[in-house]
């Protein structure tokens, strides 16, 4: 369960640092950044596609974050279940 929950959070900030990294644009294309969006950018699409900007404004990370708690807190709940 602690690698789970590892796991998630380790991905979540991911998502956060990519985030950050957009008001940067030096940042995402360096290396680092390219691994990064290699990493996030599948799972944040899924939202875009859904959500679209508000204005200058991409609110689907947050969604995306939330989405992924909800699925960490789901998938604890089956796994407390069948263990």
């Amino acid at each position: 369960m602690n690698i789970i929950a590892l796991a998630f959070q380790v991905y979540s900030f991911a998502i956060i640092i990519y985030i950050l990294m957009s008001w940067l644009p030096g940042l995402q294309e360096s290396k680092f950044g390219e691994i990064l969006s290699k990493i996030v950018e599948p799972y944040l699409s899924i939202f875009r596609k859904i959500i679209p900007p508000i204005g200058m404004i991409d609110i689907s990370p947050i969604i995306a974050l939330l989405a992924l708690n909800f699925i960490q807190i789901g998938l604890y709940r089956v796994l407390s279940y069948i263990l």
